[in-house]
């Protein structure tokens, strides 16, 4: 009996349909060097070695790979959701999606790296005879992809492992998850232009189709206000493809004499008025407040020293420049309240041509908070505020399901499902939507916005109960009544607030808090979700 028979059987009772391909559901992030696309577990008695991964793609131009990597992570997963690396889940608590730590040196070694030439109709040879250690050893694909070379975010690509060989044998593979494959583009990360971390997205689309984007600059940590915390722009052209450099629109400054750390303005959302073309964004103003977190300590009244500020800024040119912040606290907040401020996300026009934003109020010692909306009949000169339909609410969404008929569609902190009810006086009176509760939650904000056609909703949150993990687009045809049609775009944990907006009649955009970076953009067609 030879040496290398008895080898092969050892192996083979050691790791008979052991070596498992997880395929992530997670967007590829264009234009970025490192995106993990499979993850490759291989079991060793420490006598092994890992000595080629055959890697295949298809459904992308052979010009616009870039490369294609085989990253070494040791025994522990990179995957922030499945490690039990203490420093990768470390960078996840601090920067969120923006989480450096799974493609650091410090953490996972590069194997091998092919360029596009190396590749033979889409499969790719990832070869190096890398020694196992006992255990688990964990290896993922990397694959970089030049978006210039891509005519539709909305596409969709295949990639996967065909084959692994460990010590000379081609191993058996145990395959999860799903192949097909979405794009996404990085609008704004950890570190871009010295911010450390981005939140809250809100997203809405002009008359010309200019997408328009904002979102907090939060310079120094990722908490809320009341910090260091101005509000950042960014515009697309072409669908989300590409976006412009970021531009602040609110910063207070050292209004008052105090630091930039006590003048935050944050939490912010953004209004398109269809019928003039006008933006309109709004954020809470902190200022002071012995720079203690603003939601546990504002106060009453209207003075900014005691209570938070309702900011909007305006352009009357699509973007390309910005008034300065005007205060409009005193024509929406009752005394009595504490915090009270916008959606955040979006605003919406009216058929009728109103403008509204979401609305969120705090009452009493208790801090008990209330959702409703405010809304403009002069094309955002004057506001005006709702009732409040039911208690514990905050972050909520306004859409127009029929002609002067608003739903409200708010984040429940009881733990119970999303609260759904709805309006045909501007907010005067309340009545619960047959959709109250039925839609799960983590208890995290969430986005909705009106199809192109009657009756069609759409709505994204993490859909979970737990924890702010699977990203997902939900549609409905009856006015919010079912939600049969979803599609699932990242499976992994994140900070998990998102904001939607028609690119076109059948494409939707969506920029939401991922777990592949801070401030994700991914378009879809409403074709795909109702598959």
């Amino acid at each position: 009996m030879s040496i290398l028979f008895v080898l092969s059987s050892a192996l083979a009772a050691i790791l008979p349909f052991q070596i498992s391909v997880f395929n992530p559901k997670i967007p590829l992030i264009l234009d970025r060097e490192y995106n993990i696309v499979s993850e490759i577990t291989v079991p060793s008695d420490g006598e092994t070695t890992l000595d080629e991964v055959d890697f295949r793609i298809s459904g992308i131009s052979a010009d616009a790979v870039r490369s294609v990597r085989l990253m070494y992570s040791g025994t522990a997963s990179a995957i922030p959701d499945r490690t039990t690396s203490i420093g990768i889940q470390a960078g996840s608590s601090r920067w969120g999606g923006g989480n450096p730590m799974w493609h650091s040196p410090s953490y996972v070694m590069e194997a091998d790296c092919l360029l596009p030439e190396d590749g033979q109709d889409g499969l790719f040879i990832l070869s190096d005879r890398i020694p196992l250690v006992k255990g688990d050893n964990y290896f993922y694909v990397s694959l970089e992809v030049d978006s210039s070379f891509l005519d539709d975010l909305s596409s969709t690509f295949s990639a996967g492992v065909e084959g692994v060989v460990v010590s000379g044998k081609s191993m058996p593979l145990s395959v999860s998850g799903d192949t097909v494959r979405r794009f996404a583009v990085s609008v704004r990360d950890h570190g871009d232009d010295g911010v450390d971390s981005y939140r809250i997205p809100g997203l809405a689309t002009t008359p010309d189709c200019t997408l328009v984007a904002v979102y907090d600059m939060r310079w120094n940590f990722s908490q809320d206000l009341v910090d260091d915390i101005d509000v950042g722009l960014s515009r697309s052209f072409d669908g989300g493809k590409t976006w412009t450099p970021m531009e602040t629109v609110i910063d207070m400054g050292v209004e008052g004499g105090l630091p930039e750390g006590q003048n935050g303005v944050g939490d912010p959302a953004v209004l398109v008025d269809s019928n003039t073309g006008g933006i309109i964004v709004a954020a809470a103003w902190t200022h002071g407040l012995g720079g203690r977190t603003g939601w546990w300590s504002a106060g009453d009244g209207f003075d900014p020293s005691s209570t938070p500020q309702l900011m909007m800024v305006r352009s009357r040119d699509g973007g390309d420049s910005w008034s300065d912040p005007f205060n409009v606290t005193a024509q929406v907040k009752d005394p009595k309240w504490r915090f009270s401020f916008q959606g955040p996300g979006k605003g919406i026009t009216m058929k009728d041509g109103t403008l509204v934003f979401a609305y969120q109020h705090q009452e009493g010692e208790e801090r008990m908070p209330w959702s409703g909306i405010i809304y403009s009949k002069d094309h955002g000169e004057t506001w005006h505020v709702s009732s409040s339909p039911v208690a514990n609410t905050t972050e909520s969404q306004v859409a127009e399901v029929s002609p002067g008929v608003l739903m409200l569609n708010m984040r429940n902190n009881d733990k119970e499902g999303r609260r759904v009810f709805t309006t045909d006086d501007m907010g005067k009176t309340w009545k619960a939507h047959t959709s109250d509760k039925p839609l799960r939650e983590p208890v995290c904000m969430a986005s909705l916005i009106s199809g192109p056609e009657e009756g069609q909703l759409l709505f994204s949150n993490p859909d979970s109960e737990k924890s702010r993990d699977h990203m997902t687009i939900k549609m409905s045809l009856d006015g919010g009544v079912t939600w049969p049609y979803s599609i699932l775009l990242d499976e992994f944990s994140s900070w998990g607030y998102s904001c939607m907006s028609m690119i076109d009649e059948q494409t939707v955009g969506i920029l939401y808090e991922g777990s592949t970076s801070q401030i994700v953009f991914q378009a879809v067609k409403l074709s795909d979700i109702l598959k």
